[in-house]
């Protein structure tokens, strides 16, 4: 069940320094507004601010009233307004829509904008159009790390997905060198680092050069964690737009978990009411089953109801003494764990209704037939049923790009008569989504007679110099081939399994895919960190097109001791899934590392194809 820890296994540092440093910031920034003030905050700041600082906190610190940042007017009467919001352009207009309310009111008040995690130019050029700059001061509260669990960091950026791997955007870059320094800083140079993708090396390079502006910082001190490794989103889609069957992937999949925690309606809860349940290490029922794959659970939740039943009935026997003992050290406990177990069956129970409607092992079988590259005919008429019963336009997008980046793009002819038949069935809205999916490589179209490879070769052979790579430059731009089966091959993704893959005692990373199928993702990892480089990787490189873009940077430390080169932080820049942490995790226990994750956000397919979409649902 729950991963036991080989006791070798080195102890993880302990990340609430974050969340102090987080709140001795804020509360610092909203004291340089002394007295009463309203508080107005962005809608997605609020699960993680209430992580960090509560609401009580913020009354301390003279916060009177707390309002939503959203389009209708607000009401405040305060003398002091204080925002705290992302730094996008809707939210500047929003600001000085107010502050020119108040002129035109002949009002004067104090207006401070706290930007989180940072301040972008183009923001202040907002505020100065609308001619409020000199009304407001401006603030920023970097504060980009936020521990969901006590392995797990995410700086809450959602949007870092869309900006870069569709628009392009690189602003979010410098958040993520500032957040990899913080972490330098309190928990020591990393001796060994590994990274792989665009976004990754740009990230290390502003990252580096940060370190080297504050050299000394760091000098001498002792390394906590021993190795690191930065991995693009883009290098590994496929693994996103599988349907999770972990536990923790399948409650993200079903309820979403924002922010570390769920909020189970009633058909969960068999009450009237909702409930937000914080979903972490400190849940001791969630954490023996979080990595679990969904079959195993129920059978683990029924034997420990029956557990507790027993600990209950040991109370029948008992003498006045005894009960004493019982009520006042065991009893809170057992209440405790009965009420989280009677939670987790209900939102078993909901998951299995959900899934049996939707018919999910049919689902499963499609995605593993698309992995393995089989039936891709059935596959593909599987695809157009689907769309044609309108079950879910997300879930059609998802496989249709499972299908393009497994097949490396789609035949025209499929990728024209697919795309009619969406826009049919879903509405002509959708077209600039698939325009978007286009540019981001999730979702193409095999060139004419795609023999590019062939050409590729022979052009590389006629030319030698530089301008070789130029011209195949020029053929890969033509069409951003996902390589998938190459690559597939080549780390050996697809296990052969001999008879059933015994899914309560996993053999390996796949379990987490039902066995059909490792991660891409956590098996680069585990390939880089066995021979401690990206040697002997080269064709796998290659395949990713990612020749330019794979480093290792060794330091020769000898402060590094053998527990710290246990410990792996593992940097996920668009995001990762609970699928791959749980691979990872078991990877971990297999080999006696424990891994650290850092991603800019959690995500999970149906999140990669909103972040995509053109149509806001």
């Amino acid at each position: 069940m729950a991963f036991p820890h080989r006791p070798d296994a080195p102890e993880l540092p302990d990340f609430s320094m974050l969340k102090r440093l987080a709140r001795d910031q804020l509360i610092y920034l909203l004291e340089q507004l002394p007295g009463k003030k309203d508080l107005f905050i962005e809608a997605d700041l609020m699960s993680p601010l209430d992580r960090i600082a509560n609401v009580s906190i913020l009354k301390q610190h003279e916060v009177d009233k707390l309002y939503k940042v959203e389009s209708k007017p607000a009401l405040s009467s305060n003398e002091q307004l204080c925002f705290l919001v992302r730094p996008r352009i809707k939210n500047m207009r929003y600001i000085a829509s107010l502050v020119n309310a108040d002129k035109m009111a002949g009002r004067t008040r104090k207006y401070k904008v706290i930007f989180c995690p940072q301040k972008f130019h183009a923001c202040e050029m907002v505020l100065e159009e609308e001619g409020v700059y000199g009304d407001v001061s401006c603030d920023e509260w970097a504060f980009s790390l936020l521990p969901l669990d006590v392995d797990l960091l995410s700086m809450e950026l959602p949007e870092f997905f869309r900006d870069y791997f569709l628009e392009g955007d690189q602003r979010w870059i410098n958040t993520v060198a500032q957040a990899l320094h913080l972490l330098s800083t309190l928990y020591g140079p990393f001796p060994n680092c590994y990274g792989i993708g665009r976004c990754t090396k740009m990230s290390y390079e502003l990252w580096r050069r940060l370190e080297e502006e504050e050299d000394g910082e760091t000098k001498g001190r002792r390394p906590e964690i021993g190795h690191i490794f930065l991995l693009d989103r883009d290098v590994d889609f496929v693994t996103a737009l599988c349907s999770q069957v972990v536990y923790e992937g399948l409650v993200d999949d079903t309820f979403r978990i924002k922010c570390g925690s769920v909020d189970f309606g009633p058909e969960v809860t068999s009450s009237d009411r909702s409930l937000k349940v914080l979903l972490n290490a400190e849940d001791k029922v969630f954490n023996e089953i979080r990595n679990e794959h969904f079959s195993n659970v129920f059978g683990f939740l029924s034997q420990k109801a029956r557990n507790l039943q027993a600990q209950y009935d040991r109370r029948r026997g008992m003498d006045i003494k005894q009960m004493k003992n019982f009520v006042s050290q065991e009893l809170k406990g057992l209440k405790q764990e009965h009420r989280l177990l009677s939670v987790h069956i209900g939102a078993c129970e909901s998951i299995m209704k959900k899934k049996t409607k939707q018919d999910f092992q049919e689902l499963i079988k499609t995605e593993h037939a698309l992995l393995e590259g089989f039936n891709i005919r059935e596959s593909t008429s599987y695809i157009e049923e689907h769309i044609d019963r309108q079950v879910s336009p997300i879930e059609s997008l998802r496989l249709m790009c499972l299908l393009s980046i497994t097949e490396n793009g789609l035949i025209p002819k499929d990728y024209r008569s697919l795309k009619t038949q969406y826009l049919q069935s879903y509405g002509p809205e959708h077209l600039l989504t698939f325009s978007n999916l286009r540019r981001a490589g999730l979702l193409t179209e095999q060139a004419p007679g795609d023999t590019l490879t062939a050409v590729e070769s022979k052009v590389s052979k006629l030319v030698t110099d530089k301008a070789a790579g130029k011209i195949t430059d020029a053929f890969s731009s033509l069409a951003k081939r996902s390589n998938f089966r190459a690559i597939s091959k080549k780390l050996n993704l697809i296990p052969r399994v001999d008879g059933e893959y015994d899914l309560k005692v996993p053999r390996d990373m796949a379990y987490v895919f039902s066995g059909a199928y490792v991660p891409l993702s956590c098996r680069i990892i585990e390939q880089v960190l066995e021979r401690r480089s990206w040697q002997g990787l080269d064709e796998v490189v290659r395949l990713l097109n990612c020749s330019e873009l794979a480093f290792t940077d060794m330091t020769k430390e000898d402060k590094t001791s053998s527990e710290c080169l246990r410990l792996i932080l593992v940097v996920f820049l668009g995001g990762c899934t609970f699928s791959e942490i749980s691979a990872l995790r078991f990877l971990g226990r297999e080999k006696g590392y424990r891994f650290i994750f850092l991603t800019t956000a959690i995500t999970n397919s149906a999140r990669l194809m909103e972040a995509m979409s053109e149509v806001k649902a």
